[in-house]
């Protein structure tokens, strides 16, 4: 417990700027955006979506969507089919049972389609403010490697990291994770050479030691690199980095 909120505060003093990194000005537009980034990036959902609430700006609006109309802009985000149906599916659900607002309950989110605990544990810390873990693939490849759990099921890894640390950190130590491991700890070739948290790290040397060869592996601001949102926090900016380009651009 002691070497794990040791990296999540080293992790603090690396990301003060860490954040979602999809694009949203409302729980609507979280919720629509996080079920899109399954099985692509964050980046190619914040290039798609301006497009989709441009159309469909509310709930009701993606309700009574033609599902044709939705598939075409989402084609960039892949399985668009099924993200389709599960955008509209989720839209007639907010529409019909919650008046149009997203609910602000992990209960009532996972019972919306294509809203998992993920997903709804996304809405919840950053368009609600109420603390949740979010483990996605690279929240569960660090934690493994930084051996917090050896449990791979997602509720699991859930539960047990989460029995690490004070329930009001949660949302932030999940970004913290999450930017490091976009950034520094690669799933197929960590930057272990560049990492602020080797000397903590059990799994050093897993990935490039040498520091100038790490160095070249490293994404995002960390490499010069844009991030993930066309519109990201102005303290991201402050850190220097760079608003990813729209569709289409470049």
């Amino acid at each position: 417990m002691r070497r794990a909120r040791r990296i999540n505060r080293e992790l603090a003093e690396v990301y003060p700027y860490a954040h979602p990194e999809l694009d949203f000005e409302n729980p609507f537009q979280l919720v629509v955006a996080t079920v899109l980034s399954a099985q692509t990036t964050d980046l190619r959902v914040n290039q798609t979506t301006p497009a989709l609430f441009a159309k469909y700006p509310t709930p009701e609006d993606l309700a009574a969507a033609d599902p044709e109309e939705v598939e075409e802009i989402l084609r960039p985000t892949g399985f668009f089919r099924a993200k389709t149906k599960a955008v509209i599916g989720l839209s007639k659900a907010l529409a019909e049972q919650f008046g149009g607002e997203v609910p602000g309950r992990l209960e009532d989110l996972v019972k919306l389609p294509g809203v998992g605990r993920k997903t709804a544990f996304v809405v919840l810390g950053n368009a609600f403010g109420r603390p949740g873990i979010t483990v996605d693939t690279h929240f569960q490849r660090l934690v493994r490697r930084w051996k917090w759990t050896e449990e791979t099921e997602p509720d699991k890894i859930e539960a047990t990291v989460g029995g690490l640390f004070p329930k009001s950190e949660w949302t932030m130590l999940s970004h913290h994770v999450i930017f490091h491991g976009r950034r520094i700890c690669h799933a197929r070739k960590p930057a272990c050479g560049a990492c602020p948290i080797a000397p903590l790290c059990p799994a050093y040397g897993e990935g490039e030691t040498d520091p100038e060869k790490a160095k070249k592996l490293l994404k995002y601001e960390k490499g010069g690199f844009p991030g993930q949102r066309l519109k990201p926090p102005q303290a991201y900016l402050d850190a220097g980095g760079k608003p990813a380009p729209p569709l289409g651009a470049g």
